[in-house]
């Protein structure tokens, strides 16, 4: 049983998308719960995926690779999840902030932790504090994430945070912040919860907040 699992991972973490879609069929077929091909098999090649693109192993194509081949099999499993109740760990919601448009990092973020066995809502770019506020009032998720690319934009990141607290749905919410001018330092400075410096760490910090 584990040989099949072992497969999954291996050619997700290979890109390769028509063979992932296939063995996670055949691991169905076998007999597999679609929460023990989820987690075994793909959520394992994403973490492997994961652990080398920190190490510097992999880089940045290689892994929207990867992940293109996660989804080819989440695809099959996901009516299938769906029926069965498997939870997701959490939602998360995820966007680029007021003014800024760009949106590779906060895209990989999202594969990576949708990889992780995450329920994400994207609300793309240029997100102003207003829209983070709805969507935290509607999905309530356990997690928001806010991305920033240039040094003007991350004021957002406050403006943001302020608009929750004046909505009275900071507290329910853990905020996670990150992008290429972002420091741990400034995220304690503007009352973020937690700070992760590529995606492959965010998904680590991600699941210690909602450990």
């Amino acid at each position: 049983m584990t040989d099949i699992l072992a497969k999954i991972a291996s050619s997700l973490y290979n890109g390769q998308s028509e063979e992932v879609a296939s063995l996670v069929q055949q691991a169905l077929d076998q007999g597999l719960s679609p929460h023990q091909v989820l987690q075994g098999g793909l959520i394992a090649g994403m973490d492997e995926v994961g652990r080398d693109f920190k190490a510097g192993e992999l880089f940045v194509p290689e892994v929207l690779i990867a992940a293109r081949a996660m989804h080819a099999g989440m695809n099959v499993l996901r009516p299938l999840l769906a029926e069965s109740d498997v939870p997701s760990i959490g939602k998360y919601v995820i966007g680029t902030v007021k003014g800024d448009l760009h949106d590779i990092g906060k895209n990989l973020v999202k594969m990576m932790l949708e990889g992780a066995g995450f329920e994400t809502v994207d609300l793309g770019t240029d997100v102003d504090p207003q829209t983070f506020v709805n969507a935290v009032r509607e999905h309530r998720p356990k997690i928001m994430g806010m991305s920033a690319l240039l040094t003007t934009t991350m004021v957002q990141m406050k403006a943001t945070i302020d608009a929750l607290v004046e909505a009275g749905v900071r507290d329910s919410v853990k905020i996670m912040v990150g992008g290429a001018p972002v420091t741990a330092a400034f995220a304690t400075q503007i009352g973020a919860d937690a700070y992760a410096p590529d995606a492959a760490s965010a998904v680590d910090v991600a699941r210690a907040l909602v450990s």
